[in-house]
């Protein structure tokens, strides 16, 4: 081998070798090649920790405050202990992701000054707030690969020159220029700083609406989806990551089809949005009005918030549609449902966008007081917000409750390995906790206050499909469905029991928790009445084989009574995110969906093409490890609405279709999806027909 680069070796993964086998063991030998050839000769090099902490925080590239929360001593035998559990990259793009997105790189950018341990280190430090006994369960838990701080936290945990530890901020525009303003302004504050931003424009009035009571006056939602493409592209940005915005309208808005076609491909250059995504915001009523083949209403939101007295992403749509209809105070334009339906799917063909949010679904099922109007960037934060009202210099007059969520994931095959599984979510749980209360960020005070009454995070799940295929069951059948509802329930349980022992430790509870579904019990009601226990055998096996205990009605009556009495810490507990880059790292499938391909192609920059293999994959069990195009729509919905049920907020859902689909089958799926109780949908995958291939022996020029 001595005579390939790690990058040739890398792509023999996608070469079978003589007897038809996945080469695995070429790309073990890329990632050690990787290290001798370009790690190790780049990296610089300390006699001893106290000489490379002394060097990082003496040349600004460490936080001093951070390191002078713990004793030198402690310091120095938390990077040990890290050192000691001998860490290796299991694949070479694992070790590359690392490296280029997430080590600590000196200024000019050509030399390593981390290795993946003092990243787990200084993310343990940082997440622990110097609790001694929770800075070493985390450098234990992350670097096993059960716990995975999110892309913000874990690239930005120690360092001086940082953007946000938070990971996505959604925000509400009210139908006023000092609210617009003020939203464009906050774009460019959290952009700056890394964070994925998301808006509501539901509020805003529509092409053609009065202003100051003069009829065709308002310029509707597209200028305002402009100035905001604008914000985005000039923000500064810290690091490797980059803020992305999206906007959200809900269906029934007027402008809802002058939005859409912002995304079509041959869109006119005065309306085409490129770098915004954009969501909709999909009531049950337009679901009833497309299934019936009936025209559907859109409102004037300023006649809306005249009549009604609040905002039009404040109501729901669905209760107040006839009442609506009837009212001649407020003007409505007529549509085809099915048509809105169609022109979505068409633009899913050409773009993947837009997201879907079913509000009804969405509301039925938060147990939080408040009503939830939009989503994030990636189709799963759900929160309920408030609006901010504003001076006439800007300054706030009512500051109101926007959202931000912290994110990070558990390997759900690592999880099913954990030598105390309540522990090692208690422990999460606690991490993502610390940075809601690291974070306050002052140039956006409505995220500030939010964040401050709410503490809200989102613990994600990744690696189902791998933890499937190691376990020999096929994504989407009886046995996978059964693991993935007691595995989050069992998620469900130990969150919730953190959450409260935080609250009951801290004397304090989210604001708001005595109108949730948490204080008067209600939530618990179907864990207490149904019977929760696993349907098959097989996965009734898994868990004793784990020693994990799956809670019985008696410990769902306790707990319940537990969190009635002291409250939860966190208003939001879970949210399943698509994680990209994070999974790698972390050797796991991306999210709780389905694998892309057995073996993954990335574009890298300078590189060319890297390859992935799917974690779990070996040559005896590669029928397990179907892709998602050959699973399909229907049985990832399957999956999803399994693990829905236990999870507060929502589920990064991307739906894959072979490319034989056309848009009735996206229409199909979407029907599906809203019947199955699922909350959003994030994006969706049309696979590209590919000319036919040629064998052709020991060659990898055309892989590189």
């Amino acid at each position: 081998m001595d005579n390939y680069s790690y990058h040739e070796l890398n792509a023999m993964l996608n070469l079978w070798d003589d007897n038809r086998q996945i080469q695995f063991d070429k790309d073990k030998e890329a990632a050690r090649r990787y290290f001798l050839d370009h790690v190790n000769q780049n990296t610089v090099f300390f006699h001893s920790i106290e000489e490379k902490l002394h060097y990082l925080v003496d040349n600004d590239y460490y936080e001093k405050d951070l390191l002078d929360l713990y004793s030198a001593d402690f310091v120095k035998d938390l990077f040990k202990q890290a050192y000691a559990h001998r860490f290796r990259f299991p694949t070479f793009v694992g070790a590359y992701k690392f490296y280029t997105q997430y080590a600590l790189k000196t200024f000019d950018g050509s030399r390593y000054l981390e290795r993946f341990e003092d990243r787990v280190v200084m993310n343990a430090l940082m997440l622990a707030q110097s609790d001694e006994e929770t800075a070493k369960d985390l450098v234990d838990e992350i670097i096993s690969g059960r716990f995975q701080p999110a892309t913000p936290t874990f690239l930005n945990a120690g360092k001086k020159q940082r953007g946000e530890f938070v990971s996505c901020f959604l925000l509400r525009i009210e139908d006023n220029m000092e609210s617009i303003s003020r939203g464009i302004n906050s774009a460019l504050q959290l952009s700056k700083r890394g964070g994925g931003v998301a808006l509501n424009l539901s509020n805003l009035r529509e092409l053609g609406a009065p202003i100051k009571k003069i009829e065709n006056q308002s310029s509707g939602v597209i200028p305002v989806m402009k100035l905001l493409e604008d914000s985005f592209s000039y923000a500064n940005q810290l690091g490797a990551r980059q803020g992305a915005g999206a906007v959200y309208l809900n269906a029934h808005h007027p402008d809802i089809m002058r939005f859409l076609d912002t995304k079509r491909e041959n869109a006119d250059e005065k309306i085409r949005i490129k770098t915004l995504s954009i969501g909709v915001v999909i009531p049950d009523i337009t679901m009833e009005l497309a299934k019936d083949g009936e025209d559907m209403y859109l409102f004037s939101p300023y006649d809306v918030e005249r009549v009604y007295g609040v905002p039009f992403g404040d109501i729901s749509v669905t209760e107040k549609y006839q009442e609506m209809v009837d009212n001649p105070e407020i003007k409505k334009t007529k549509i085809k449902a099915r048509e809105l339906l169609q022109r979505i799917a068409e633009l899913q063909f050409e773009s993947g966008y837009p997201y879907i949010m079913y509000e009804d679904t969405v509301n039925n099922v938060n147990p939080v007081d408040g009503r939830i109007n939009m989503s994030n960037l990636c189709s799963e934060i759900l929160q309920v917000n408030t609006p901010t009202t504003y001076n006439a210099d800007l300054s706030y007059k009512d500051i109101g409750k926007d959202i931000s969520c912290n994110l990070g994931s558990l390997n759900i095959s690592n999880m099913m390995k954990s030598p105390d599984f309540a522990k090692s979510v208690k422990v999460a749980i606690k991490a993502l906790t610390a940075v809601a209360d690291l974070s306050y960020i002052e140039s956006v005070m409505s995220i500030a206050e939010g964040n401050r009454k709410s503490r809200a995070i989102g613990l994600g799940q990744m690696n189902l499909h791998g933890y499937f295929g190691q376990e020999r069951m096929h994504y989407g059948d009886e046995e996978s469905l059964d693991f993935t509802n007691m595995y989050f329930m069992a998620i469900l349980f130990n969150a919730l029991k953190a959450s409260a022992e935080l609250a009951q430790e801290r004397k304090d509870k989210f604001d708001g928790f005595e109108k949730s579904k948490y204080a008067d019990g209600s939530f618990f009601e179907k864990y207490v009445d149904q019977k929760w226990e696993p349907a098959t055998e097989k996965v009734a096996q898994l868990f004793k084989d784990a020693k994990i205990k799956l809670p019985k009605k008696k410990d769902w009556l306790e707990l319940r009574d537990f969190v009635m009495e002291h409250g939860l810490y966190n208003q939001n507990l879970q949210a399943v995110p698509p994680t990209g880059s994070i999974s790698y790292v972390n050797n796991s499938t991306s999210s709780i969906h389905p694998i892309a391909a057995p073996i993954e192609v990335r574009k890298e920059g300078k590189l060319g093409r890297v390859y992935y293999p799917a974690p779990g994959l070996t040559n005896d069990n590669l029928e397990y490890f179907k892709d998602a195009y050959e699973i399909g729509p229907e049985a990832i919905i399957d999956v999803y609405a399994a693990a829905t049920q236990h999870v507060d907020q929502g589920l990064s859902l991307t739906l894959f279709f072979k490319d034989t689909a056309t848009t009735r089958d996206v229409n199909r799926a979407q029907i599906y999806a809203w019947r199955k109780g699922i909350k959003t949908i994030y994006y969706i995958r049309i696979r590209q027909a590919a000319l036919e291939g040629t064998d052709i022996d020991n060659c990898v020029s055309c892989m590189l």
